[in-house]
């Protein structure tokens, strides 16, 4: 479990696709040790189990359902991959409670810049508009964030500056795809009232 405050981010060194899955190594400064290997790092959102570590390279297995709901079939060497430790019982949770269970992509329809903010728009299947609420818990590639305007094709969410300089949202743009992950709660309670 993570709560989507993201301190550190990753590139892309190698990826490996094939027809059943994906191998990923992610070059960071994030510090892990061989104590960690099998433990799980949320990447761009996507819970991924550690399998090895050499220096400042993690290498991580996608398995085709991951690979399917995930940005990771559009990835490519050199992208850059939002990064977060699971949590430790006692820490503090500043965002909120991320499985790192991919929901769906979405699309970027539109950034504004507002100040020194970015007002992001999103198109996802309105299948998933029932997950959506305003002022609702959403993660997008692993960031916790805030649901801030419903429309008809999706959401949008507003990134304070202190978010875009830690995060990979700082080099989102128009078409891009992203990982969305809908709040735990809200899952729970419409699987519950079906």
């Amino acid at each position: 479990m993570f709560n989507g405050i993201i301190k550190k981010t990753g590139i892309i060194n190698k990826i490996t696709k094939s027809e059943n899955n994906c191998q990923i190594e992610i070059l960071s400064n994030l510090k892990l040790s061989k104590k960690e290997i099998g433990s799980s790092i949320s990447c761009s959102g996507t819970c991924l189990t550690l399998e090895n570590i050499n220096k400042n390279i993690s290498k991580f297995f996608i398995s085709n359902e991951t690979y399917n709901k995930t940005i990771f079939k559009f990835s490519k060497k050199g992208d850059l991959i939002n990064l977060e430790k699971s949590l430790l019982y006692g820490e503090r949770v500043s965002g909120h409670f991320v499985l790192g269970h991919v929901d769906t992509t979405a699309t970027i329809q539109n950034i504004k810049i507002i100040g020194k903010s970015w007002s992001i728009y999103f198109k996802i299947l309105p299948k998933y508009k029932k997950y959506l609420i305003y002022k609702g818990s959403v993660t997008i590639n692993g960031v916790s964030l805030t649901i801030a305007k419903l429309n008809n094709k999706g959401f949008n969410i507003v990134v304070v500056p202190h978010t875009l300089k830690l995060t990979n949202l700082i080099y989102a743009k128009k078409n891009d795809f992203v990982n969305v992950e809908f709040d735990i709660l809200g899952k729970y309670i419409i699987n519950s009232i079906k």
